[in-house]
């Protein structure tokens, strides 16, 4: 797997153990809970080994751009959170900022 499909997939498993946090409950209930702590797990070591080879800023600021727009995103599509006009651009911006990064 090349290092940037390793970035790629531990942003989207971040943005599982984001939303898992929410199904856990606190840490109540168990599925959820070890799902959670799987997906941040798995997550974690993917962006590891991809820093073996990127530099160390760019990786961590995609992992966690992609992160935060899919929880975002899948926040306003399975919790109903709200989709305003500016929370929409601020997605965009973070969008924006990864690409520049990536392409820098």
């Amino acid at each position: 797997m090349t290092p940037w499909l390793l970035v790629l997939v531990a942003g989207l498993l971040e943005t599982g153990w984001a939303l898992g946090l929410k199904y856990s409950e606190g840490f109540t209930r168990p599925v959820p809970s070890v799902l959670t702590l799987v997906g941040a797990t798995a997550s974690f070591w993917l962006l590891s080994l991809a820093m073996k080879s990127l530099p160390v800023g760019t990786a961590y600021a995609v992992w966690v751009g992609i992160g935060a727009v899919g929880t975002a995103l899948l926040a306003m599509a399975i919790f109903g959170e709200p989709a305003s006009p500016l929370r929409i651009a601020g997605i965009a911006l973070i969008v924006a900022g990864i690409v520049a990064l990536k392409l820098a």
